[in-house]
């Protein structure tokens, strides 16, 4: 298990080095699934719009597969080498994945050995107790749990900056020991 955690991801060019660098092959020749934030639509997977954007960051287009939440079948079993979420609402974006049941796919492939890159709220998501990012991102109405999908005991604070220092404070008060993740931070956890 290999999982590159950042706050900026590929925004950041101190972050996209480091990812660079711990991906297990060149960017151009790894296998991509990438799962696009709360925002996505069939419609904007299928405009080819996400490609475009790996394509942007280095991958190669005919080696992207994007997760369509309203058909995640053909996002199943795929022989990858990275699997990436990027930011956005890290609550909302985990109730998509949780509710089309790719969690469990999710899992299974970082245990199988895929190398996981998450930037902010794909940064959470792999986390367990997730309930001090409510401070930031608002879960959608009627969500409750409020857990990741636990592949790593952390706390982090993505978009670390002193305005944040106070709820870290806190945090390692209830001994939860919190990571601040400035913007141009990354974690690797093996």
């Amino acid at each position: 298990m290999k999982l590159i955690l950042s706050s900026c991801d590929f925004r950041n060019e101190r972050s996209r080095q480091v990812i660079l660098d711990n991906l297990p092959k060149p960017i151009s020749e790894c296998r991509l699934l990438f799962i696009p934030n709360e925002k996505a639509t069939s419609d904007k997977v299928a405009s080819g719009k996400y490609h475009a954007r790996m394509a942007e960051l280095g991958f190669d287009p005919a080696l992207v597969r994007v997760l369509d939440y309203a058909d995640p079948a053909p996002s199943v079993g795929l022989n990858i080498d990275v699997l990436y979420i990027s930011g956005g609402n890290t609550f909302a974006t985990l109730d998509r994945i949780r509710r089309c049941g790719f969690d469990r796919e999710i899992v299974r492939y970082i245990r199988s050995g895929v190398t996981y890159v998450g930037g902010s709220a794909g940064a959470h998501i792999v986390c367990g107790n997730l309930t001090h990012v409510a401070r930031y991102d608002t879960p959608p109405e009627g969500m409750t749990e409020l857990h990741g999908l636990g592949l790593a005991d952390l706390t982090l604070i993505c978009h670390f900056t002193h305005d944040r220092q106070g709820h870290m404070d806190e945090l390692a008060g209830e001994n939860r020991h919190p990571i601040p993740l400035a913007d141009g931070d990354t974690i690797i956890i093996q």
